[in-house]
């Protein structure tokens, strides 16, 4: 089975979009079978609606879609309140953060309310990670460290320029946190995953297209083409992540 760890549903604020029909059919397309779902940042900022878009898509899609819900730090108690809801009345099955695009540090002391819901919840919490200042390796770390009975699942492989001191901190906190995963999507450097995987096993990496930020034929590539046993691609294309969903 080949389950993708990212892909997103709605209209963005900033440009892309896609529909439910949309990605299913770019699914089939790849010979994919399960996603990941997150909303996109909406044009009108509330996530709330977005949500219950998300989670309306997975109810009519539950053999194919699983549903994250996208909270923003900076509404203090009413992120909260948004995440307890969406896992609870939406039965959404995990959570997903985006610095960037919400703009906060994910190493700030704002975030813990939101994460320790996901504690509570047991569930895993994913990261739009790499963004100077905001997300860097080092700073997803720190959060990890916070919360190690969180797992936590960072995009972009941690890191988004793929080189120099990014990549080493992205090790560096690979290996003070056994909680933290990284996401193959738009991972150029073929060695960087392979050497992931050889250092940290290649339960430490999941398959992830980001759809329609990239396209899911390609990011499958990556992966199929890496140097990986089967046993390895296997677990990176959808067991570990199918096994995290399913506690």
């Amino acid at each position: 089975m080949i389950f993708d760890g990212l892909t997103f549903l709605g209209e963005s604020l900033f440009g892309y979009r896609a529909t439910a029909a949309e990605l299913l059919a770019r699914m089939d397309e790849a010979g994919i079978d399960r996603a990941v779902v997150c909303p996109v940042r909406p044009r009108g900022y509330h996530l709330g609606p977005a949500n219950e878009h998300v989670a309306d898509a997975v109810r009519e899609h539950p053999e194919r879609l699983v549903g994250f819900a996208r909270v923003d730090p900076n509404f203090g108690e009413a992120a909260v309140g948004e995440a307890y809801s969406a896992l609870g009345q939406l039965g959404l099955s995990g959570l997903f953060l985006h610095p960037w695009e919400e703009t906060f540090r994910v190493s700030a002391q704002l975030v813990d309310p939101v994460v320790e819901v996901a504690r509570q919840r047991h569930v895993p919490v994913i990261v739009a990670a790499g963004y100077p200042w905001l997300s860097e390796g080092l700073q997803l770390g720190e959060l990890a460290r916070r919360f190690p009975e969180v797992t936590f699942i960072a995009t972009n492989g941690g890191q988004i320029n793929i080189s120099g001191l990014g990549q080493t901190d992205v090790e560096l906190a690979l290996a003070a946190n056994a909680n933290l995963l990284v996401q193959t999507a738009g991972v150029y450097r073929e060695d960087f995953l392979e050497g992931v995987a050889a250092r940290f096993g290649a339960e430490r990496l999941v398959f992830a297209s980001a759809f329609p930020l990239m396209d899911p034929r390609l990011e499958l590539r990556r992966v199929q083409w890496a140097h990986f046993d089967e046993a390895a691609k296997a677990a990176i294309l959808g067991g570990t992540l199918a096994k995290l969903l399913s506690r």
